[in-house]
């Protein structure tokens, strides 16, 4: 397989953005990331998205943005895998490019989440559990991840105060990012009093929605000369069952750990050679999860990480630099697109205030469901 760079990337704010539609907000990124490759019309266009056929009433996003942006009579694709949607297009542009069908490929991640009641989007996030053993017996997908941290604090101990580093470590990141939808550091005390969604998943355990976009440019070749080259260095997509009830252990994201131990032995690395890792913290649980999962440490060990500063940028394994989901937001199907534009900032080294110190290697973990579609990318710079 040939390799392929990441030559341009744009993003928007993740706010409510009343002003603006699905295709609009996608639009924007798209055309922000082309115009940062310096190129023109690439030779195809890949797009992430979960949820526009229930919140926007809208299908057909490949022809739709293609139409839209002036891609006509270029191959275009909707790609949709819940909240790894994002990465999901992403990898599909990125098989295209390495095989040598296509040199060039747009991939913008989108999700408009706010302009529908909330009922709904609940409604619409719980599609991606299963239909027959969880939605219908009335489980949220909130209520799911309860379930799973519950598990995971009977089997290891933890309180639920023990958690509350992951969401301090992402706002405070958060706090330099412009990008970010929480610019604003938040207390030990507001971690520890914030009002409980689903016992023990309170607000400030989780991720909130939003409305954004984000965009790569794919080339098989770099196209600037006046920063880094960042390449993929590895990319890899795992299932697991789609109901927890049927995984061997609700308390181990098994998809996340065979995806990261794949892309490692594709990179030629091990965790720690990783100099920052954006993983998938719509709730505390899966930040603790992924980190386990992806070796970073032991299982039941993330929140000694998280509590002796670990996870911060500036120290062994740099996690959420920009917010993450929990800060910067998380509308879905452009998430996987944002943790890839975010690292690429890093490798690069224009990350600014939160800028990591390691930047040969960056990795993110963008997870579907509650863990049941799970895609790691691996990026070198040279």
């Amino acid at each position: 397989m040939n390799k392929v760079y990441i030559s341009g990337i744009g993003q928007t704010p993740v706010q409510e953005k009343w002003d603006k539609s699905l295709k609009e907000l996608a639009g924007d990124a798209g055309l922000l990331a082309l115009n940062d490759a310096g190129i023109g019309y690439p030779d195809a266009l890949f797009v992430g998205n979960m949820m526009s056929a229930t919140a926007n009433q809208q299908l057909q996003l490949g022809a739709l943005l293609a139409d839209w942006l002036g891609f006509h009579h270029k191959p275009a694709l909707h790609v949709e895998s819940a909240c790894s949607s994002g990465s999901s297009a992403f990898r599909a542009a990125l098989m295209a490019v390495a095989s040598g069908e296509i040199t060039s490929a747009l991939v913008i991640g989108v999700e408009k989440m706010t302009d529908s009641p909330s009922a709904e989007i609940t409604s619409s996030l719980a599609t991606a559990a299963d239909a027959d053993l969880e939605w219908d017996m009335g489980v949220s997908f909130v209520a799911l991840n309860a379930l799973i941290m519950r598990r995971y604090m009977f089997e290891y101990g933890w309180k639920h105060e023990d958690f509350a580093d992951f969401s301090l470590n992402a706002h405070a990141n958060a706090v330099h990012n412009p990008y970010a939808r929480f610019q604003k550091a938040i207390s030990r005390d507001a971690f520890l009093q914030a009002g409980m969604i689903c016992d023990p998943i309170n607000l400030m355990d989780a991720s909130p929605v939003g409305d954004g976009a984000a965009a790569v440019v794919l080339t098989s070749r770099p196209t600037r000369s006046d920063r880094k080259h960042v390449y993929v260095a590895a990319s890899s997509s795992m299932t697991d069952t789609i109901s927890i009830q049927n995984r061997k252990s609700a308390s181990h994201l098994l998809a996340a750990e065979e995806s990261a131990k794949k892309a490692f032995a594709q990179a030629g690395v091990q965790p720690k050679d990783i100099g920052v890792f954006e993983y998938h913290d719509a709730f505390s649980i899966m930040a603790a999860l992924s980190l386990e999962a992806a070796g970073f440490c032991e299982p039941g060990q993330a929140p000694h990480l998280a509590k002796e500063g670990k996870i911060r940028f500036d120290s062994d394994i740099p996690v959420a630099t920009m917010g993450g989901l929990k800060a910067r937001g998380h509308p879905v199907g452009a998430t996987g697109i944002y943790q890839i534009l975010e690292v690429t900032q890093q490798l690069w080294g224009l990350a600014g205030p939160t800028q990591v110190k390691r930047t040969k290697f960056g990795m993110t973990q963008n997870i579907g469901g509650s863990g049941s579609n799970i895609t790691t990318h691996i990026l070198k710079s040279e």
